[in-house]
């Protein structure tokens, strides 16, 4: 009701059935309808943010399936905010008209979207724009943006500090390094689809940091740097994850209450000789991002078997 009605309720919230002036020249009564334009107006979406006024196009002589053309359309209008966090999607004879295909195939690409977390379905209701969580799977060494890029997601990055320690104890050992030699420190608030969703302290020898000086920080992982610019093959990555509550600091930067829950992962990554180059301080914050691991049980099994022989 209120998608059909919410027009209405703009035009009059903004014409003449606000406050009108009594005999005494103040405010007078405002009419039902007006007081509930005033209310849900914060919350109501122009029509154009739940079905585009153009058509989209699709190819039937495109290689790729009708339905992820249809899913890749609709995902990009959720990640550029077209479909606002909970607000409503089209229809599925909206989608029929909008993209001229059959209902079996708006389905399909909707359930896609839902089984990526994109969108959620409410009985009765329809389908609405979930809050997205994006994840990563940890099955093979890649930086973050290098990851979410390959899922369609936008990152950038904003720089907080870039200096030159003394290296704590325990930078040191985890590099290798002699106590207090001195070592790069970089700290970046990662923005996915233009939001915090971690802050990240990266550790570098003091060599390697003086290339990184000059590149580009803002738009590219650090893995990309090392290895395209600095000629430095990555090989392998060790992992802690762990739970902890928010300090000061990394809490403004993400947005967030100082205590509130963040999935902090520890990586140590070596290069191609084994050589320890890369420590990290991930801060993810929980309610936006996840890690994924596919864990396989058949070596496991045979291991085990072995043993009991």
């Amino acid at each position: 009701m209120l998608n059909i009605q919410h027009e209405r309720f703009l035009e009059e919230s903004r014409e003449g059935s606000s406050f009108q002036p009594g005999a005494d020249g103040r405010e007078g009564a405002r009419s039902p309808l007006a007081i509930i334009a005033a209310t849900c107006a914060p919350f109501l979406l122009p029509r154009s943010h739940s079905m585009p006024t153009r058509r989209p196009t699709v190819s039937a002589d495109s290689h790729v399936p009708l339905y992820t053309q249809i899913k890749d359309t609709l995902r990009a209008g959720i990640l550029d905010g077209r479909y606002a966090p909970h607000s409503r999607m089209p229809s599925e004879s909206e989608l029929q008209t909008m993209f001229d295909v059959s209902r079996i195939t708006i389905r399909q690409a909707l359930n896609d979207l839902q089984k990526e977390g994109l969108i959620f379905k409410v009985h009765g209701k329809g389908s609405f724009v979930s809050q997205p969580k994006a994840f990563q799977n940890v099955t093979s060494l890649q930086g973050f943006a290098e990851a979410m890029s390959r899922s369609g997601h936008e990152i950038i990055n904003r720089v907080v500090q870039f200096r030159f320690i003394p290296a704590p104890a325990d930078i040191a050992a985890r590099l290798a390094l002699p106590a207090q030699t001195v070592v790069t420190e970089i700290q970046r608030v990662r923005l996915l689809n233009r939001s915090p969703v971690s802050y990240e302290v990266t550790y570098l020898p003091e060599a390697l940091g003086r290339q990184l000086e000059r590149a580009d920080l803002v738009t590219r992982d650090i893995f990309l740097i090392l290895e395209n610019d600095c000629a430095m093959p990555l090989g392998s990555a060790d992992l802690a994850i762990d739970a902890v509550a928010a300090k000061a600091g990394i809490a403004r930067a993400l947005g967030i209450e100082k205590g509130a829950p963040l999935l902090r992962i520890e990586r140590l990554t070596h290069d191609a000789e084994g050589q320890p180059i890369d420590f990290e301080y991930l801060y993810f914050r929980g309610d936006t991002f996840q890690y994924r691991l596919r864990i396989d049980r058949a070596q496991a099994s045979a291991s085990a078997r072995r043993h009991q022989a």
